[in-house]
């Protein structure tokens, strides 16, 4: 199944994303008369995701046949929502990353950092560069959207909590954290330091996850692409570690790291392409 946040007659709410086009969870509620929630975020926290997954693939996709949809290209779309309970970074997630960065492979352990809900922006919306901060860079990475309440599950168990995946670009101000590691949090934390894609693919449309590539792209044009199975912490691994450090809600978000950083400035392009996923796009701007 894939869903998509959607701004539609005034309001962001959720879409089905289908063949055809863009079907408005609204239009099924007033057709079936459903209730289920519109707002993603809010389905996730009452736990209706799973049960609207089991109706789309029990029947559910000829009921939404019978519905009008709306033109992908002649929709606006926004942030999958605005405010995540935690948004987790990881770093130095693929090898030639970690030594891009420190001149070694990556530790024991992943490098995680925390994003505050106030770097968040969507689809469309402007990178703003801070004055002062120096150099800044942008980088794709697939990120894991949690469905439900984890603590200290395995990794044989991970996959059972994941919601779906979608698209993100996570920004850093790359000479401060160069300045000392130590900075890593400030240099990762400016308002519109992050952005979260529009669509979510639930992880049955993937069915082989590993071969999934990530590419990081400037103006057009793809800098850097990996696969997951290239990764050197798993999505599997990296849910059940963060579980084990903290409780992981519905709503929370795990970005897995990226195949590389481009360095951006205004006027330029930068976006997170993955298979599955509606392409993320953001300018940046002074």
């Amino acid at each position: 199944m894939k869903l998509v946040t959607i701004e539609h007659q005034g309001q962001e709410q959720l879409a089905f994303l289908t063949d055809r086009g863009v079907i408005p969870l609204t239009w099924l509620n007033e057709d079936q008369n459903s209730d289920w929630y519109t707002s993603l975020f809010t389905l996730l926290q009452n736990k209706q995701l799973k049960t609207l997954q089991d109706w789309y693939v029990s029947g559910g996709q000829e009921t939404l046949s019978a519905l009008p949809a709306l033109p992908v290209d002649a929709v606006s779309y926004r942030a999958l929502y605005r405010r995540p309970g935690k948004m987790i970074g990881v770093g130095m997630n693929y090898l030639a990353k970690a030594i891009e960065l420190s001149g070694r492979p990556a530790e024991d352990e992943p490098v995680i950092f925390l994003k505050p809900d106030t770097s968040l922006i969507g689809p469309g919306e402007a990178i703003r560069l801070p004055d002062g901060a120096g150099q800044i860079t942008a980088e794709a990475e697939l990120a894991i959207v949690i469905g439900q309440t984890c603590r200290n599950v395995t990794e044989h168990d991970a996959m059972n909590y994941v919601a779906g995946y979608t698209t993100s670009l996570d920004m850093t101000a790359k000479e401060i954290h160069a300045r000392n590691p130590r900075f890593m949090q400030r240099a990762k934390s400016f308002d519109t330091f992050l952005s979260l894609g529009s669509s979510l693919s639930t992880p049955d449309e993937y069915v082989d996850l590993p071969n999934l590539i990530v590419e990081t792209v400037l103006n057009g044009e793809v800098m850097h692409h990996n696969t997951v199975s290239r990764m050197i912490f798993s999505p599997t691994y990296l849910i059940s570690f963060l579980s084990h450090v903290m409780t992981l809600h519905p709503g929370d978000i795990i970005l897995t790291g990226t195949p590389g950083s481009v360095v951006i400035e205004a006027g330029d392009e930068v976006e997170c392409r993955i298979a599955g996923l509606k392409t993320l796009s953001n300018s940046v701007e002074n």
